[in-house]
């Protein structure tokens, strides 16, 4: 199996996003981790408004790529939004 061929199939059916998404998983759990005891609460607000966009984007870009219907990839899409500007405000941009 030659690398086009073993990429188009991980885009055919999404595993590509997949993938992508375990690894914000494992980041999230790892910042968490080391975050002060004290702190952990701030830190997981903090880590959903700043990972949480690109992950509703990634699930629109999932659901494009498996041909969901087009409700699924708006949700996604309008479900970054709130988070996005939940993290703008939080930086006081």
């Amino acid at each position: 199996m030659d690398v086009e061929s073993v990429l188009q199939a991980l885009f055919a059916d999404g595993r590509a996003v997949d993938i992508a998404l375990v690894f914000i998983g494992i980041e999230f759990a790892y910042l968490l981790w080391r975050a002060p005891q004290a702190q952990r609460g701030s830190v997981v607000v903090n880590l959903i408004f700043a990972l949480g966009p690109g992950v509703c984007l990634m699930l629109a870009l999932r659901c494009a790529l498996t041909d969901a219907n087009v409700i699924w990839i708006a949700f996604w899409l309008v479900a970054s939004l709130p988070l996005h500007v939940g993290d703008v405000m939080r930086r006081k941009l």
